[in-house]
This record gives C-alpha cells, structure tokens and sequence, in this order.
C-alpha cells in the first residue's frame, strides 16, 4: 500500500502539473534524495554491507568465474554455467566444479523444491534432425521437471542419471539467472523477505529501491534495506547494487529520463513496467587509494564474474566505464561486408553499459 499510495500522488501531481512545474518538482525530488544518499555514502559500509560484500566475493571464488579489468577486458576466462570444471582425465568431480550445479543452487535459494518448475529448458521444432540452415523452426518451452519424469522411464542408471543432468544444464543455459544469484547472496546475508524482493528479474527491487526513496520523503519507509539513488552522483559502499539496463527502446535515453520513468510508473500495473531488461551487480570491494571498485554479478557472459570498474577523484561512480581498447591498432580483422553497410560496431569494453543506478544499502 505504501509504495501504490507514494506513486498515485507523484503520478498525478505530475500528470496535472504543467512541464516546468514537473520539472522543478523532479529537482527538488532527485536534490532530497541525493542528500539522503549522500549522507549515508558518508558513513562507513555497514556491517550487513559488508556481510553482502563478502558472501559475494566467496561466492565468486567458489564459482571460479571471469576477472574483468577497468578497460573493460576480460582477463581471466573462468568456469561457465554449462560446464564441468572436473580436471581433465578424471572419472570424478566435486560438485561445487559443476557450474549448472552451484547456479541450481541458486534458484533453490530462490523457490525451493519448486526451482524445476521455475525455470526453463527452450528448443526449436525439428531443430535435431533438419540440416538446412534456412529452414524457419517454432520455439518450444518446457520445464526441466516434464523433462526430468521423462527421463525417468530410462532403465538403466548411468544413462539417467545422465539425461536429469542434462535437461538442468540445458535449463540453467536457457533461463536467465543474474537476478536468482543477487537473490541468493542477499539471502544468504541474512536478510529477511520483508527487506528484500527476491525475485528472478532485477526490475523486482529496483522499481522497489525507487519507492523506497520516495517513501523516505514522506516520513513512510519501511524497513526495505536499499534505496534509489543516481549512480554517477552517489559514492559507492560494500554491499550496495550498481545497475545497468538494456532495453532497446531506451538505447539512446539518458540516465535521468531513464530514473524519470521508473519513477513515473511505480503506481501503475507492475506488469506494464517498461524498463524490464536491467543487470545489477553486488559492490564487492572499494580501493579508495587507486579509485577502483570491484562488483560481483552472476550470469555475465554465462559465469559469476568480478569487474574492475573505474571511480571519479571524488570516488563517485564513474559513467564513463570505456577502456583504451579501442584503439585502432589492436584489432585489425575485418568486419563482414553485412555490418559494414549497417555502420554496426562491436562491443569494447565489457564495462561499458547503461549504468544508471545504484541501489544503496540504508
């Protein structure tokens, strides 16, 4: 109630406001907000910030994902979802080595017994037998559990246990998982379900931190954990979540309009939220002395991943997150005829996003 009765009356005070006196309000706004954060960013990182911070790292390191560095290069090519880390020529393997197993632990943390009929496995109509590759193929979705009472008519052991293992790996490939692991290393911090939004999609406690920082206003927060705040403006902490977003649609929209319209829409249907395609990842560690921070995220580039992200002077979060990588001299292939003609670049920096937000620990 407290978060649809905060967005009614921002909603329809803007809504019959004229522009300039939207404007004027949507400074005030995002000015009390940023003191807000501003004060807390102050104060050294709590003891909850640190607990996040350090299950993150640990969880990192047991993954033995991807090291990315502050030019936005992946370094270090670690363990991905789908594999299994065994040594090579060994019949045995730990558990924890199986990147598909340590990301079902995730969605466990998350639903429970129920993960198998949470998530997905996707393939295409004939896909398995046709070997012509213009051929047009229907999308096909099931659970890994239709999958998994399938494979239970295989009478030999080996070979089903086998056909369960694949059906979570190809389920672990095909649903997306970033969200389930912020999920996950909140939880296992030791916070409560009333503090966080478990969810299975970073939309869930970002539009939630943003009704958190409206309610601060109203004397009428209660006790969720984080805050919106602007991400270029506000000095990170241990614990907080840096976000990005991905959505088509607001591929050339600011950081600002994209605040704005989160904002906007917290008092309508939750399913019609635009900004649906987000990533946030865990601050892990801030080296105040090289103006770094180092985050933590899961299912980046099919792993848990740390990044080396780059700090302004003042320590705030920098927006500029490109690496000298693109310099002309370092990657000379050609690009197909097809990207050429479509003015399309690849991708350098692998820091370079739409980060827009940070959701600060209060």
């Amino acid at each position: 109630m407290r978060t649809f009765v905060c967005g009614v009356a921002l909603a329809i005070g803007l809504a019959a406001a004229p522009a300039s006196a939207r404007d004027d309000h949507n400074v005030a706004f995002w000015k009390a907000v940023q003191a807000r954060c501003d004060a807390t960013a102050a104060k050294p990182a709590s003891a909850l910030g640190r607990r996040v911070a350090q299950t993150a790292i640990d969880e990192f390191t047991r993954f033995g994902g991807h090291r990315i560095d502050s030019n936005g290069r992946l370094f270090h090519f670690g363990l991905t979802e789908a594999e299994h880390g065994e040594a090579t020529g060994s019949r045995q393997a730990n558990l924890d080595h199986l990147g598909w197993w340590q990301v079902m632990r995730y969605w466990r943390a998350l639903y429970g017994d129920d993960a198998v009929n949470k998530i997905e496995a996707r393939g295409y109509r004939d896909a398995s037998v046709s070997t012509q590759d213009t051929q047009a193929a229907a999308l096909l979705r099931t659970t890994p559990a239709e999958l998994l009472r399938a494979a239970e008519a295989v009478s030999d052991p080996p070979q089903r246990e086998i056909l369960r293992e694949a059906a979570l790996r190809a389920a672990i490939i095909d649903t997306p998982w970033s969200a389930a692991f912020i999920s996950y290393v909140i939880r296992q911090s030791g916070v409560a379900a009333d503090a966080f939004q478990f969810a299975n999609a970073h939309r869930a406690y970002i539009y939630d931190a943003f009704a958190t920082s409206a309610a601060e206003l109203k004397g009428d927060a209660d006790n969720r954990i984080y805050r919106a705040c602007p991400a270029a403006a506000t000095r990170p902490r241990a614990g907080d979540l840096i976000c990005h977003q991905r959505e088509p649609a607001l591929a050339d929209a600011s950081a600002e309009s994209v605040r704005e319209r989160i904002l906007s829409e917290l008092a309508g249907n939750p399913d019609a939220r635009s900004v649906r395609r987000t990533h946030c990842d865990v601050v892990a560690h801030v080296d105040a002395r090289a103006h770094k921070m180092y985050a933590v995220s899961g299912d980046s580039y099919h792993a848990v991943a740390a990044r080396k992200l780059n700090l302004r002077r003042d320590l705030k979060f920098s927006a500029q997150q490109r690496g000298p990588c693109v310099s002309p001299g370092q990657w000379t292939l050609p690009t197909p005829m097809a990207a050429q003609a479509a003015g399309l670049r690849g991708e350098c920096s692998l820091n370079d996003k739409k980060w827009f937000v940070l959701l600060q620990l209060r």
